[in-house]
């Protein structure tokens, strides 16, 4: 029997109504006139956005709905109906690339493919037959699809045209309402095209096919399906674990005698253990010290202890500045308090701010706390993490895991244009160059400036192809962008992975709000307490706007992996808490 079982993914049907499923197509002669007069009842605003590019709105419309990239294909689209006449007499061509402001703004391979776009409109002369509009929103995606659908096309359950490579393979298999044809070979999408918008017959059947398939993509046969297969899997479980024999292992070295060989017990099959076997986290910690006993058998390390034994983590996350963003007493007050409570042995403490270095070394210095105690400092939004114990080096397996993507100083002009309210004025936002580095840039932001909140602003970026992470810290007076990969969270997760370290084990240390990132040091299995009155002002007033997610969207804040300190921070006893989860 196979482990692995592909399962269709899940999709929302609820904004499809009985209308939808039953209407006639081509019936926009019923609400608009040949002269383009709404009849009876107002359109969609994205319906007259779309229809203004034709001479002819009537005639069924060719709809392509994919973001500006050059893997989508949509130039050899464009030079097929371009060149088949006999297409462009029946249909139009609507074409929903994304959104943008200025083409010269975006990304080199969205600006390439939107360039070409209108050079081949301009090529074939296809104006008054293609619509390319600049700007919709996710929620008219729907009303897209039905306009569609009203003048007898391909979307909205109806016929597709779709590649014959990847997963519209199997899509088209399930609800058998369309064409397959090699994606590179234009001949092959014009007969396809003319095909479905030429003969009724055959778009007739496709329709009725998508329509009565949709439902094999929906959420509750999603559910059914896991569940059937989650249920099988137990039901032969038994089965298979019989069938599994020893294997002879090799003998091992003696710095290895104490470490089993997993690689023939690896297994899928939930928590049983075959031949004796360890708990995973059991085997991970016999394995480092085996390891670190060879390495300091042979004299290769020259450290006085390695992360990879501690046993739990302390993190102290708090973002403690006042009300002009310089940083407040409680960060050294909580900083001395951990110190004293944890000592060099099982447990390693970390800090994660939104600091530059040379910020968190001058922060420490304050504190009269040595930085050396600390196992790691992650700096400037997670973009950046330091070994204390190794001199502050730099690790450079974290670097390259977050560089993935990054597009650097191309982005350094752009980011306070689109931070920045229109009417705002242009040095309300300048770049900290003290603060900036290889892997953020930071941006001073004056106390009265208006700037997009975290939301916004991040789709204003995905609107150009732009892919970062963005962090208001030091409560709101400045902005730090880093790489999608990089963020206060995923660098918590990396040294839980790299020195194997459960994350059940790790508690963070955070205040009541903070930068726009302190939800996801909330939400996880770490353990979490919340520092009453640590943090006097925060930035969660720039993190989203009324409209958009809520907190309890993102975690549970009755979760019991969160304690609530029921004292100040000032009173707070950490070694207590800390006993109490079981880390001391």
């Amino acid at each position: 029997m196979p482990r692995m079982v592909v399962i269709p993914p899940g999709m929302d049907f609820s904004y499809v109504t009985i209308q939808d499923t039953v209407e006639g197509e081509g019936d926009l002669k019923s609400l608009i006139g040949s002269n383009r007069a709404q009849s009876k009842m107002n359109l969609p605003p994205i319906w007259s956005e779309i229809m203004r590019f034709f001479t002819n709105p009537h005639k069924p419309t060719i709809l392509a709905l994919s973001r500006p990239d050059p893997k989508k294909n949509v130039m050899t689209l464009l030079k097929a109906f371009g060149e088949c006449q006999a297409l462009r007499k029946l249909a139009n061509l609507t074409l929903i690339l994304g959104n943008r402001d200025d083409i010269e703004e975006m990304s080199n391979s969205s600006s390439t493919v939107l360039t070409m776009v209108l050079k081949l409109i301009d090529k074939y002369d296809m104006y008054g037959q293609v619509a390319y509009p600049k700007h919709h929103k996710q929620s008219e995606v729907p009303e897209i699809y039905r306009l569609a659908a009203k003048t007898k096309a391909a979307a909205y359950g109806l016929p597709v045209v779709a590649t014959k490579n990847g997963g519209p393979v199997d899509i088209l298999k399930a609800l058998n309402n369309g064409l397959l044809i090699d994606p590179h070979d234009q001949k092959a999408i014009e007969e396809a095209l003319l095909k479905l918008v030429a003969d009724k017959n055959l778009w007739l059947e496709c329709r009725k096919n998508g329509l009565k398939n949709i439902h094999r993509f929906s959420w509750p046969e999603h559910c059914r399906n896991y569940l059937s297969h989650v249920e099988h899997g137990k039901n032969r479980r038994s089965t298979s674990l019989l069938e599994i024999t020893p294997i002879a292992e090799e003998p091992t070295s003696d710095s290895l005698k104490d470490v089993e060989d997993i690689s023939f017990r690896f297994s899928t099959e939930g928590d049983s253990k075959l031949n004796g076997e360890t708990e995973p986290a059991a085997r991970q910690k016999q394995i480092i010290e085996a390891i670190m006993s060879r390495v300091s058998s042979t004299g290769n390390s020259n450290n006085s202890y390695f992360p990879g034994r501690r046993e739990s983590l302390v993190v102290v996350a708090a973002d403690c500045y006042d009300n002009d963003g310089n940083l407040a007493k409680a960060f050294q007050t909580i900083i001395l308090n951990v110190m004293k409570v944890v000592r060099p042995g099982r447990i390693g403490v970390v800090l994660l701010t939104g600091l530059s270095l040379q910020e968190t070394i001058e922060a420490l210095n304050s504190c009269q706390v040595n930085i050396e105690e600390f196992d790691a400092v992650v700096c400037n939004s997670g973009s950046e993490m330091y070994y204390p114990w190794k001199d502050l080096m730099a690790d450079a397996d974290y670097e390259a895991h977050v560089e993935y993507a990054w597009p650097g100083e191309n982005i350094s002009s752009t980011i306070p244009r689109l931070a920045r309210i229109d009417d705002e004025e242009e040095n309300d936002i300048v770049e900290c160059a003290s603060a900036c580095s290889s892997r953020c840039l930071s941006y001073s932001l004056k106390t009265e400036a208006k700037t997009r909140k975290i939301d916004e602003l991040r789709q204003r970026l995905r609107m150009r192809g732009l892919r970062c992470n963005i962090v208001y810290t030091h409560a709101g007076g400045r902005l730090n962008v880093v790489p999608l990969f990089a963020s206060r969270k995923q660098a918590l997760r990396y040294l839980s992975v790299k020195w194997g370290i459960d994350l059940a084990k790790v508690v963070v240390f955070v205040g009541e709000k903070g930068d726009t990132d302190y939800e996801e040091l909330m939400a996880g299995i770490q353990k979490t307490v919340v520092l009453r009155g640590a943090v006097e002002c925060g930035s969660e007033r720039l993190l989203r706007s009324e409209d958009s997610y809520k907190r309890e969207d993102v975690f549970f804040q009755d979760s019991p992996n969160i304690v609530y300190a029921e004292k100040s921070y000032e009173d707070f006893d950490i070694s207590a808490v800390l006993e109490h989860l079981k880390v001391s």
